[in-house]
């Protein structure tokens, strides 16, 4: 499998397959294949389809099979960028509930849990991801543009919730509370921070969804009362 991604803020994967090589995607993801790709839905068993409906993914995902040589696309959902992030054995990836578009190889996918369950579920966004295992290439949704760092060990990032987009497996992360009362009431950034830990590779998006959700809210007429 090559691919090649194009389209600026509105972007797509193009992969061309080789005869007998498949990838998997969400269900509704693919744009336009050739004939030679042959499609198949499949659950993948109840306790994975339930994982991905708790984590905002559709329950079902798409397999498509190339009998002979071909190309298939996978479009993003929102402007913004599309990332192709290497899985292995030893670096598995986590990434933000709604990013998966696609993969290639052997990609297993699981419930990524934050270990303070709490400050999870106060943190919002960053309590539910998912996490990808195994050896291939997953493609991600990134809102907005994606920026990348490597973090050290022994070193961490702030990142206010919503806009971590992914992080290997290495890197942990917790959901801390910011601190002072005129920071909380002023400060205008919420009440919570995501902190990742290194040593790992992140990517940060510039354009969290549910931010841009609420900016367009306020510029909606609203019926009145």
């Amino acid at each position: 499998m090559t691919y090649e991604i194009k389209g600026d803020n509105l972007p797509v994967v193009i992969c061309h397959l080789n005869a007998g090589e498949e990838m998997t995607c969400e269900s509704g993801s693919m744009s336009w294949m050739d004939d030679e790709i042959e499609m198949k839905t499949q659950a993948g068993g109840v306790g994975k389809m339930l994982g991905r409906m708790f984590t905002g993914e559709n329950a079902f995902q798409n397999k498509y099979y190339a009998n002979k040589a071909g190309e298939i696309a996978f479009a993003s959902s929102f402007p913004g960028s599309i990332r192709a992030v290497e899985v292995t054995p030893d670096k598995p990836v986590i990434a933000q509930k709604g990013a998966f578009l696609a993969s290639f190889g052997q990609i297993e996918t699981s419930v990524f849990f934050q270990k303070k369950l709490g400050a999870g579920f106060f943190g919002g966004e960053g309590f539910l991801m998912q996490k990808y295992s195994g050896v291939g290439i997953i493609f991600l949704e990134i809102d907005g543009s994606a920026v990348e760092y490597d973090i050290a060990a022994g070193d961490r990032k702030i990142v206010d919730t919503g806009y971590l987009a992914a992080m290997d497996g290495t890197c942990s992360i917790e959901i801390v509370r910011i601190k002072g009362v005129k920071n909380i009431l002023l400060g205008g950034e919420g009440l919570f921070n995501t902190v990742v830990n290194g040593p790992g590779h992140i990517i940060l998006q510039t354009m969290p969804v549910q931010n841009t959700a609420s900016l367009l809210y306020n510029y909606m007429p609203h019926p009145s009362n």
